[in-house]
């Protein structure tokens, strides 16, 4: 099995180039993508990298669209803007990021020891269903699944060990390497039915003899448990999603004026040289390694492969900005924004615009600790994302409908 470091590019460069190597092979993705094979040769693996914009969803996009007729890699396409997807709705629904976390910490202080042990063996790959334990041991080595197999392991946590979805949520989001808060919190009620009303997605027997490699099948260990006939969906509430709210206003782009800029480098979005704050002349440029999720919780892969992501960032920001670039290792992330503030005697701090999840929870005491010394906080949206997050507002398909002939037609202004 490939190290995390091989298989998933940590930089820029390493991941333009897979991105470069997979585009040939694009227009067969959409037939042989779901397949799940040990080193999953069928997809590009560069999920991590797009998850903290070492390359960005309208480059991706703007590659197979060079190379291919919009149809031939419509497929690809298509799953790019999914993460687009994701991201857009919970920015319009930013409670249930919040009713997550709450659900999570919920849980581990009320629930029996026994279903906590019982969650615990199941995450380590110790619940005898062979071909289940063997993605639990994957994923905890390589900080990656193929989605199918992640589709998988959620419906059989959830409705085979009858486990909380939260909880499965919680260690994918501390395991995976392209571990996006929307994504991987969305998948997760997807398949527990509570996403899409009336959906929900069950693990099958004959769904993995017909996309599993044979080789991830030669033990039948546990199989039985999974027989189409005996897994059924665990009952859980009926509840409604709250309704979208407006999307936040914010700049489209970094101000112009000479007043004493620091940059402020996180993980959502490690790409300030190209887009909207390519023009910014910062005097400082920061980068924190204790954030809103702190290593402690996180595997040793995670911990790895985003240390390398920021210290990748770290370097491209210095050279193109010609300017100063560190990571401060403060245990305090407020500690830390402040005391980079009165070093580098900023006036503004500017930030190209997190998602909702662990970064964007720092915002509160960033602009607290920025407003106590009399400092601007400037958040800066893509235009990807201001453009494509306000039609995240039901399901996926009408999105769809929305951005298919935006792509295929590849309107500059998504592509700015």
């Amino acid at each position: 099995m490939p190290s995390s470091a091989a298989a998933f590019p940590a930089t820029r460069a390493a991941a333009l180039a897979r991105l470069a190597a997979f585009v040939p092979s694009a227009p067969g993705y959409g037939e042989a993508r779901n397949r799940v094979a040990l080193g999953h040769p069928a997809v590009s693996r560069l999920s991590p990298a797009i998850r903290h914009r070492l390359i960005l969803e309208a480059e991706a996009a703007a590659s197979l669209l060079e190379a291919h007729a919009f149809p031939a890699v419509e497929k690809c396409a298509q799953e790019i803007v999914w993460r687009t997807y994701w991201k857009g709705w919970l920015e319009l629904r930013p409670q249930v990021w919040t009713d997550f976390k709450t659900a999570v910490a919920g849980l581990h202080a009320s629930l029996p020891k026994a279903t906590m042990q019982r969650a615990a063996d199941v995450a380590a790959g110790r619940s005898g269903v062979a071909l289940m334990d063997a993605f639990a041991r994957e994923l905890a080595a390589t900080g990656y699944l193929h989605n199918h197999a992640r589709m998988w392991w959620a419906s059989f946590w959830i409705h085979v060990e009858r486990l909380p979805w939260e909880l499965g949520a919680d260690h994918f989001r501390r395991h995976l390497l392209d571990a996006d808060p929307a994504a991987n919190t969305l998948s997760w009620r997807w398949v527990a039915g509570l996403q899409t009303p009336g959906k929900t997605y069950l693990v099958r027997r004959s769904n993995l003899a017909a996309w599993c490699d044979p080789a991830l099948l030669a033990d039948p260990a546990g199989l039985d448990r999974l027989d189409d006939a005996v897994v059924s969906a665990v009952p859980l509430p009926a509840v409604r999603p709250p309704a979208p709210a407006p999307l936040a206003e914010l700049p489209a782009a970094a101000p112009a004026d000479s007043a004493r800029s620091g940059l402020w480098l996180h993980e959502d979005d490690t790409l300030p040289e190209f887009g909207p704050l390519a023009g910014l002349r910062p005097a400082s440029i920061a980068a924190f390694a204790a954030t809103g999720e702190p290593d402690a919780e996180l595997s040793l892969p995670r911990r790895a492969h985003r240390a390398a992501v920021r210290a990748d960032a770290c370097a491209r920001a210095a050279a193109a900005f010609d300017c100063p670039a560190a990571i401060d290792p403060a245990v305090s992330f407020a500690e830390g924004f402040g005391a980079w503030i009165d070093s580098a005697g900023l006036r503004r701090v500017v930030a190209l615009a997190p998602a909702v999840g662990p970064v964007a929870d720092l915002l509160p005491a960033a602009r607290a600790v920025a407003a106590d010394r009399g400092v601007e906080l400037v958040l800066v949206r893509r235009a990807w994302d201001r453009l494509l997050f306000p039609l995240a507002r039901a399901g996926f398909f009408p999105f769809w409908e929305n951005v298919r002939p935006r792509l295929a037609a590849r309107e500059a202004a998504l592509f700015s």
